[in-house]
């Protein structure tokens, strides 16, 4: 019996694609995403000073991996607003594998930098929570580029599932993890650090700003990925 599920963007049911104005509202949040990403990580780039101390490098690190790399690398999917919206499939696909490539490559800088620190300062490690979120966002990223090679080489791997159903789970758990992501960058605004160096309402700025682009992300994926049945008489 054939299956009556298909993959089509949310809302297009209710008819939401057929006004203009949704269209621009949608592509106005993927630009938004974008600058939101790159804001983010030049600001707390500036704030960390980096060079004067070992420390200093962690945040700026691990804002571009998370905050610029791994968003970009995600919303270069999007018909709406990307930047790469001219480059073909293979092309996006290259580009996707670069920007995770760069955000393992930064987020083990970061985590060197932050264990050299804590190092010489003699202070004991993982005794905060945006440590072991920061942890398990880290070992959650790695199996994430693991899940990444299956959908890429599942001939050569031996894999039975099907290449739609590897591609879902890819964009399921790529969707945890920036979620994860998510939470443990605003975990550090929390910080003695960062509430030492923002205050006021600077502060509840930054905490709401990792929130949007999460919510971009988490829109693109369901939309790409979330099944609705179609309706026959």
């Amino acid at each position: 019996m054939q299956s009556d599920v298909e993959y089509s963007p949310v809302g297009e049911g209710l008819g939401m694609r057929d006004y203009w104005f949704y269209v621009w509202l949608r592509r106005a949040a993927v630009i938004a995403a974008h600058v939101t990403g790159l804001g983010l990580t030049l600001i707390i780039s500036l704030l960390s000073r980096p060079g004067t101390s070992l420390f200093s490098w962690h945040p700026v690190c691990m804002s571009v991996a998370y905050c610029l790399c791994m968003t970009e690398g995600i919303l270069l999917f999007s018909a709406e607003g990307s930047p790469f919206c001219f480059k073909s499939r293979k092309g996006k696909l290259r580009l996707h594998w670069f920007c995770q490539g760069l955000v393992l490559i930064a987020a083990a800088t970061g985590l060197g930098f932050m264990v050299a620190s804590k190092n010489v300062s003699e202070i004991p490690h993982l005794v905060s929570w945006h440590s072991l979120l920061g942890i398990c966002t880290l070992a959650a990223t790695v199996l994430q580029v693991g899940c990444g090679i299956c959908v890429k080489f599942p001939k050569l791997l031996r894999l039975s599932s099907s290449p739609p159903r590897l591609k879902l789970y890819h964009a399921t758990c790529g969707l945890v993890v920036y979620l994860l992501a998510t939470v443990t960058v605003v975990s550090a605004m929390f910080s003695d650090w960062f509430q030492a160096t923002v205050k006021g309402t600077a502060w509840w700025a930054f905490l709401l700003l990792p929130l949007f682009p999460a919510l971009v992300v988490m829109n693109q994926i369901t939309n790409a990925y979330l099944p609705r049945k179609k309706i026959t008489s």
